[in-house]
């Protein structure tokens, strides 16, 4: 079955950075879109980034954008999130997810599978 497993996430305090990891299986990564979402504690999820299937089209969200970069390996079916000068306001749960889509959009109805999240915590 399809797994999507995220990694990298943990305690840091503002101004920082992390890294973030998505590994996929049971699927054929290269073809589809890739994202990332996070959820804080009583809010609805949110999308962050997203990759298209061949990584030539990137989104970001305008909370994130200037200080983030998504990227993907299809030859390791994994995809990054680079997060720079983290703010407590990034702190949530990070999920993954993968979708089958011709245009690269960032609404969580297009992704068909996700993982079961990361914790990213901020401190200030």
């Amino acid at each position: 079955q399809v797994q999507l497993v995220e990694s990298g996430g943990g305690l840091v305090q503002a101004g920082g950075s992390l890294r973030l990891s998505c590994a996929a299986s049971g699927l054929t990564f290269s073809s589809y879109a890739v994202g990332w979402f996070r959820q804080a504690p009583g809010k609805e999820r949110e999308f962050v980034s997203g990759i298209s299937w061949s990584g030539s089209s990137t989104l970001y969200a305008d909370s994130v954008k200037g200080r983030s970069t998504i990227s993907r390996d299809n030859a390791k079916s994994t995809m990054y999130l680079q997060v720079n000068s983290l703010k407590p306001e990034d702190t949530g749960v990070y999920y993954c997810a993968a979708g089958a889509m011709l245009r690269l959009v960032s609404t969580t109805q297009s992704y068909d599978y996700w993982g079961q999240g990361t914790q990213v915590t901020v401190s200030s």
